[in-house]
């Protein structure tokens, strides 16, 4: 086996099955959210390699692509939005959320297993801190001409089976996803609010270090810690992990 640039991993083999190798991590703790699942290790997706031509080699080339959140400056304003939530047909904007002392925006879809990784806890998550005081919405933006399974109507469908505790909605436009500066499933803006100002951008990091095929159990340790600091009055660190996962699937450009 040798590793090549841009991380992919060649394999040159009659018979063989790759395994991630296990990682012991020391538990982690928090004073709010914590849950423990599996997975091995990006990068390196179990493949079971069936050889049925003894004489010849096969050569295998694993990549794992994958796009981080980018630089958004701190203390920047919440964006307005006027979008709907296919699941009840009801349309939200930026104002609804003005009475609460903090905002969580995620941008999601239905297909990006960096996304599926993390469906049950985000709901998790959401459900521990919306008790406290919390607004949380979620937004798909991915184009359905691509997509079709990020659409309105497996939206809804997804927010049923995952029982989403928050508004899940729709930027078919992409609008939003451009003006917020988002590029990435799942992608997470934490913004407070004191009195009358406007929304601030304090955190827009990681949910934690898990990912669809590491073996780090999911905890969303990094996002826990920040909304605890936020709803605590306390100041957010400004060293932030950025969030890792597949690229906003934006619209094909039209041809003249």
């Amino acid at each position: 086996m040798a590793v090549a640039a841009g991380g992919a991993v060649t394999v040159t083999t009659t018979c063989v099955r790759l395994h991630s190798a296990p990682r012991s991590l020391a538990a982690i703790r928090t004073s709010s959210f914590v849950t423990t699942l599996s997975y091995s290790k990006l990068g390196s997706f179990p493949v079971r390699i069936r050889n049925n031509e003894t004489a010849r080699k096969k050569l295998l080339v694993i990549r794992a692509a994958r796009t981080e959140s980018q630089g958004v400056s701190l203390g920047s304003r919440a964006p307005n939005f006027q979008l709907p939530e296919p699941l009840t047909g009801k349309t939200w904007t930026l104002e609804d959320f003005e009475s609460y002392p903090a905002l969580l925006v995620m941008f999601i879809c239905n297909h990006c297993p960096f996304v599926k990784h993390l469906k049950k806890d985000l709901a998790k998550l959401s459900n521990f801190y919306m008790k406290k005081g919390l607004a949380v919405v979620a937004i798909s933006s991915n184009s359905v001409a691509t997509h079709p399974q990020d659409g309105p109507q497996f939206m809804a469908e997804d927010a049923k089976l995952y029982n989403y505790p928050f508004p899940y909605l729709y930027d078919e436009t992409q609008d939003v996803a451009r003006d917020f500066g988002a590029v990435c499933t799942p992608e997470f803006f934490l913004f407070k609010k004191d009195g009358r100002r406007p929304f601030e951008l304090v955190y827009h990091g990681q949910f934690d270090d898990s990912r669809p095929s590491n073996s780090v159990p999911v905890t969303g340790r990094d996002l826990s810690l920040a909304i605890d600091s936020v709803l605590s009055g306390q100041p957010v660190p400004s060293a932030q992990k950025p969030s890792v996962g597949c690229s906003i699937k934006w619209h094909p450009r039209k041809s003249l």
